[in-house]
């Protein structure tokens, strides 16, 4: 490793002054060359370090080969080749080791070190070039041409060097291991390669780039080669001093903080007022002794303010311990709200708010009147509830809240995946925080709040934990009285609040989760509600918003209608409050604009205020068809009326559905076609159909996925229809899922079912007898206006849809080759 010349007097102690010995190396004369223009000299082998011309710098010699030939050289009073090896870790290095250029050197007297080493002081003199070398006894000789350099004292060369001056002395002025003196001498040099050698001198530069810096011998471009590092070492320098006056910046204030906190101190105790952090943990400590804190919590407040109050006021873990400290002292630990259990005031604000959603309005009455009659009851009822989008959930929850007289919170579990988010984060971890429970309760301010958890049903799962399963304790009254948060790690009461959740379906929800849950489902509205929900809530809200007043054009019943069947197609009224705000903003731009307004909306204007029809009412069939039926079908979106098609023609005895049919619709049409072939000779059929002619079943819509049990009987009656000839009553609605047997099973969705038929101006609706009961849901007005006829087997349907009249000769499969003749010859 290079030594610095500059520091030589300050690092070694010698028994000679730095002055004695320098002195001796000027008396040493440079060689002589012969007349092929060469000298010859004692090799030194130089590991790890390189000394360029006209510079000082002091050695340490370990091996042997070089101790003997300085000894040589001093013997002979003459200067040594000073030869740096390509590898320095090679001990015995060979001819071939060496670098080509080396350094005519004088060596200084050999001190002898503590260590059993030598020490000496070397002045390079002049660059030679290798040109062979010569082995005497015991001592490697080397002849060598010296290197004139040759440069222009031109105007560039001028400026390369004034250039390299001062960034010279910008690196003098940030790199404290070079002295200023440095500086001073590269002023003085007249010659751009000496002024080259000096900087690369003084620099810490890699031995790679001294050796590259060693073999220019063009002093120009040796010394572009020194101004671009000088350039990399000063950005270097500059970067080290922005770091160091960075951190010494932080150290002055932080002693500067110090002495003004000490001086505030010593004022305060001068005047009596005592020290700020003494009166903060005191102003804590009295928080804590009045709020209404469990034992727990206090103790471990006390314990924490204890703690605190032993740490200085700079530490880092003073504000983690503040923070907790704040938390436990802001949550609502024993702070309650009184519950109004007034059953007929909470029946008015229900009734008030909402239209429908009877058995979920049940469930909150009887919830309030069991309160009533037992205040002190301690189980609180969890909630879920299930329904399509747009059907008042969460407006519901906001309306239990308002008649119970609790505060309400909402938090949103859409897209949660880290468990975390539900129990908070361990302090441990920097920016800790409590879960979103905990921060919702002291959000809400009091420990008996209506909490709804929305949007249960989309909550993630990743490796970062299952909030799913952290919400077990919380929805668990069993455990909820003690729930332990990761942050605060204290048990926090939760079993007075009301938890409602709500959810669009229960397929995603986890089994364990669901069992803690009572579930009330929120059908889609049908729409005779939707128009009750839009004549109550909707047009009055939008008429106010839309800066209207009494004089509004009212919307009629019948325009109203047309939005919900053409414009709408949905469960919820979200679109149906949309459509009608476009109508009621248009009416607010014609107002503004001065033009007439007309007193009332009527179907005709709809169009022209909502542009052409978005949606369209699947009709009922205008006169009894052969191979075609009407099923009904359930959709999130309420009922829909499915027209079924089947087709007999010449084949093999295929099946082929089309229409975008799901597995259990398919094997539906299976076991229909399995009844009509155990019934065939009853219903005469021939049954060389089945063997010889394929059967084409088609449910139009082929963009719309379907799929389910309750049109089995529908594609039933089309099959027997197409094969026997006979029409299916136009007037007729069925629903219904078939077995082998032929009896009916129950199926869903009754109530919208009967609804879409009513709607589509059928007369008769044939229902599952099981199914009998669920007609309690379906409007009077609907049920009275419309046929509904309870069968159980597949016998009665038949009698009932399809005439006994045959309009179409039956299908006959066409007779193969040969089989006429066969029979003749019978």
């Amino acid at each position: 490793m290079n030594r610095n010349p500059w520091q030589e007097e300050e690092e070694d102690d010698f028994d000679l002054s730095l002055s004695q010995r320098t002195d001796e190396l000027y008396h040493v004369p440079n060689q002589e060359p012969d007349e092929d223009g060469l000298i010859e000299a004692v090799v030194l082998p130089l590991r790890d370090l390189v000394i360029f011309p006209r510079m000082v710098s002091p050695i340490f010699v370990g091996r042997e080969s070089a101790l003997r030939a300085i000894q040589q050289a001093q013997e002979d009073n003459e200067t040594v080749i000073g030869l740096t090896q390509r590898d320095p870790e090679q001990d015995l290095p060979g001819v071939n080791d060496f670098l080509p250029i080396g350094v005519e050197m004088a060596v200084g007297r050999l001190l002898a070190m503590p260590d059993g080493s030598s020490s000496t002081l070397v002045q390079g003199r002049r660059r030679v070039e290798v040109v062979e070398f010569v082995q005497r006894s015991s001592v490697l000789y080397v002849r060598a041409r010296p290197i004139v350099e040759k440069y222009t004292s031109d105007r560039q060369t001028r400026a390369l060097m004034r250039s390299a001056v001062d960034l010279f002395e910008r690196c003098v002025q940030l790199d404290r291991a070079i002295p200023e003196e440095a500086h001073l001498f590269a002023l003085n040099i007249t010659e751009p390669g000496w002024l080259a050698d000096m900087i690369a001198t003084a620099l810490s530069l890699d031995y790679n780039e001294r050796q590259t810096l060693l073999l220019m011998t063009d002093p120009i471009q040796r010394l572009q080669k020194v101004n671009a590092l000088l350039a990399q070492e000063l950005d270097m320098l500059e970067l080290e001093d922005e770091i160091h006056s960075r951190v010494q910046s932080e150290v002055d204030r932080s002693q500067r903080e110090f002495y003004l906190r000490e001086q505030m101190k010593a004022i305060q105790t001068e005047l009596g007022e005592g020290d700020i952090w003494t009166r903060d943990i005191s102003e804590l400590r009295e928080r804590v002794e009045k709020a209404a804190l469990p034992d727990e919590a206090r103790q471990t407040a006390l314990k924490e303010i204890e703690r605190l109050n032993q740490m200085p006021p700079m530490a880092p873990e003073v504000g983690i311990i503040r923070t907790y400290i704040d938390w436990i002292l802001d949550l609502p630990w024993q702070v309650y709200t009184e519950d109004n259990l007034d059953v007929r005031h909470a029946a008015r604000v229900l009734e008030r708010d909402h239209y429908g959603l009877k058995k979920a309005k049940d469930r909150i009455l009887e919830y309030i009147a069991v309160r009533s009659l037992k205040p002190k009851k301690e189980r609180q009822p969890i909630l879920c509830f299930v329904g399509p989008p747009g059907t008042g959930k969460t407006s519901l929850g906001k309306s239990i809240a308002e008649a119970l007289g609790r505060k309400f919170v909402r938090v949103s579990l859409g897209g949660v995946r880290d468990e975390a988010e539900i129990r908070g984060h361990r302090r441990t971890y920097i920016g800790a925080l409590p879960g979103r429970i905990i921060q919702t309760m002291k959000r809400a301010g009091s420990a008996n709040p209506l909490f709804m958890l929305d949007e249960i049903d989309k909550l993630g799962q990743d490796f970062r934990g299952d909030p799913a399963s952290a919400l077990l304790e919380v929805l668990d009254p069993e455990q909820n009285h003690a729930f332990s948060d990761h942050y605060l790690e204290l048990d926090f009461d939760l079993s007075k609040v009301m938890f409602i959740t709500t959810a669009n379906t229960l397929m995603t929800i986890p089994p364990a989760l669901l069992d803690r849950m009572e579930v009330i489902e929120f059908p889609g509205y049908i729409e005779e509600e939707k128009i009750a929900i839009a004549e109550r809530y909707l047009i009055p809200r939008q008429i106010e918003e839309n800066g209207l007043d009494e004089t509004a054009p009212r919307l009629e019943r019948s325009a109203l209608q047309k939005i919900i069947r053409e414009y709408t197609y949905e469960a919820g009224v979200r679109n149906l409050e949309r459509e009608i705000a476009k109508v009621y903003r248009k009416v607010a731009r014609a107002k503004a604009e001065g033009k007439r307004v007309p007193e009332t909306i009527n179907v005709d204007l709809i169009e022209k205020l909502l542009g052409p029809p978005q949606y369209f009412l699947s009709e009922a069939e205008r006169q009894d068809e052969v191979g075609v039926a009407t099923g009904l079908a359930w959709t999130e979106n309420g009922g829909e009326i499915m027209t079924v098609e089947v087709a007999i023609l010449d084949g093999k005895g295929n099946l082929q559905i089309t229409g975008q049919v799901g597995d259990v619709m398919q094997e539906s049409v299976q076991a229909g076609l399995s009844y009509i072939k155990s019934r065939a000779a009853w219903l005469g059929i021939d049954f060389d159909i089945f063997e010889r002619m394929d059967i084409h079943l088609h449910l139009p819509e082929g963009a719309v996925p379907k799929d389910g049990p309750s049109a089995g009987i529908t594609m039933c009656v089309a099959m027997v229809s197409a094969m026997t000839g006979r029409p299916v009553y136009r007037h007729v609605a069925l629903t219904g899922e078939i077995t082998l047997r032929g009896r009916i099973l129950p199926v869903g969705g009754i109530r919208e079912k009967v609804l879409a038929a009513h709607r589509a101006g059928l007369k008769v609706v044939l229902i599952p007898e099981k199914n009998l009961k669920d007609l309690v849901d379906v409007p009077r007005t609907v049920r009275t206006e419309l046929k509904i006829v309870p069968v159980k087997h597949m016998d009665e349907v038949l009698d009932l849809t399809i005439s006994p009249e045959i309009v179409i000769e039956p299908p006959r499969p066409r007779r193969r080759d040969g089989e006429g003749e066969n029979e003749r010859e019978d």
